[in-house]
Formats: structure tokens, C-alpha cells, sequence
């Protein structure tokens, strides 16, 4: 049996967030909860993770949107390669870039974002009008992650003011992981 773990950003995927919605339409999918949501420290939510899986005797898949997409690859530079290795895949949903003049103030340490191989399945998607990372950015992540990526047309930042309902591509691209 294999676990989804729903990593939200900041500001923890409001109701309307398909993360969310997901959450509703399959309750084995887990929230990953963190105490702070609005400026968080990465090494807290690294630790937070790392409590989840550990916690976990299934295998586990990722999906990560926007700041939490860094956290996956912190985590993944951190953890013990026993908690790695209960990681089936992960989709990596509009990955924000730190260094990008639209981050937001507060968060920390997220930067900057390792650039290395994810030992396990993965896919990025980016947008090319997502105001948090630039497609060229986005699309040097999966390539140091080694992750498919996809392209998605006008599509924000991949969350809840994208307009896209349950999202039920990122359902199909998640059953691909």
C-alpha cells in the first residue's frame, strides 16, 4: 500500500486548493502539517517531513506545490536513506525559486535549493506564466532532479486562483509516479 503525503507552500493550500480538494476526494491522502505557514524555517519543515515518513511503515508519494517543492529536495540532501527509500515518487507542482524578485519575505533557508538527483520517480510541472519561478528555472529543477517535466499553458501558479477545480490531469500525472 502506498501513502500520499500532501506537501503544501506557504500559506498551507487554502479550501479551494487542489491539494485540498484532493484530500476530500481520497482520504488516504495525508497533510503533512507544519507549525508555521507563513514564514517558515525550511529546516522545520525538513524535520516535520522526516517525523511523517518515519512515522509510516507503507512506501510513500509526494506531492509538493510551490516552497514544498524545495523541502522535497532538502529533504532529500538530509534524510536517512531508510526514509528515502520508502519514497515510491513525487510530483513536484509549481516549484518557486527563492532567489526569484517575487518570493516572499519571511521564509528562510530554502535557498539555496539542491540541485541534485531525487533518487526516486519524479515530475515537475511549471506554468509559463507562474509569477514564482520562471519556466527556464523551473525546468533546470527537473533536470537536476531528474524529473519529467511538464508544461502547462497560462496555468498561474498551479493553485487554487488557476481555476482548476480537483485538477484531475494532476490526478492522472500522479497515478503515472
Amino acid at each position: 500500500m502506498t501513502k500520499i503525503l500532501i506537501l503544501p507552500g506557504i500559506g498551507n493550500s487554502g479550501p479551494e486548493h487542489w491539494q485540498t480538494r484532493w484530500e476530500k476526494i481520497d482520504l488516504s491522502f495525508q497533510r503533512v502539517e507544519q507549525d508555521e505557514w507563513e514564514a517558515p524555517r525550511c529546516n522545520d519543515w525538513v524535520k516535520r517531513l522526516d517525523e511523517v515518513i518515519d512515522s509510516i511503515s507503507d512506501d510513500v508519494i509526494l506531492v509538493a506545490h510551490s516552497s514544498a517543492c524545495a523541502l522535497v529536495a532538502h529533504w532529500t540532501r538530509q534524510s536517512l536513506p531508510v526514509n528515502i527509500n520508502k519514497v515510491r515518487g513525487a510530483l513536484l507542482v509549481a516549484p518557486s525559486d527563492p532567489t526569484g524578485p517575487n518570493y516572499p519575505v519571511g521564509p528562510s533557508g530554502f535557498d539555496p535549493v539542491p540541485m541534485e538527483l531525487m533518487p526516486y520517480a519524479s515530475i515537475v510541472v511549471a506554468s509559463t506564466d507562474d509569477k514564482y519561478v520562471t519556466l527556464q528555472r523551473a525546468a533546470e529543477y527537473a533536470d537536476a532532479w531528474h524529473s519529467r517535466l511538464v508544461i502547462l499553458e497560462n496555468a498561474g501558479h498551479i493553485n487554487s486562483s488557476s481555476g482548476l477545480g480537483d485538477w484531475p490531469y494532476g490526478l492522472e500525472l500522479l497515478k503515472e509516479i
